[in-house]
């Protein structure tokens, strides 16, 4: 059997320098040389090796449920909450009711909103559990 780990997301964006400025200023995301080629593709650090690959698509129509989503934890959810709200975008429970978290039957909290291409993203408090 072969050994895989998470190497990278990509995704397709209409606008590269909204894109990246929206996961730098929400998430500190700090940006990485794109050694694959010369193209307008960007790479941002998640951490740990693992890397956001945002592709320019502008003609692109992107499809999104909820359920097809990129998730990251905090230690702190209740400050992500105000930060998130200061940047005026809109986030959800897992039901979808505005400006609310819900709480898995783990304990952990969890929100979702939608990054400028539709993309639905969770934040939840998993690094407490």
């Amino acid at each position: 059997m072969h050994n895989f780990s998470f190497n990278h997301l990509a995704l397709a964006v209409k606008d590269v320098a909204q894109s990246m400025a929206f996961y730098q200023q929400l998430f500190d995301f700090k940006e990485i040389e794109n050694t694959a080629s010369n193209s307008k593709t960007r790479w941002l650090s998640l951490g740990e090796g693992k890397e956001l690959h945002i592709i320019p698509r502008p003609e692109a129509k992107v499809k999104t449920v909820k359920a097809v989503h990129i998730a990251f934890s905090t230690n702190d959810l209740d400050a992500f909450m105000t930060d998130i709200k200061a940047l005026n975008i809109p986030y959800f429970d897992w039901p979808g009711t505005p400006n609310t978290f819900n709480v898995r039957d783990d304990g952990i909290k969890q929100l979702y909103f939608q990054d400028p291409n539709g993309y639905w993203i969770e934040v939840n408090d998993a690094t407490q559990g």
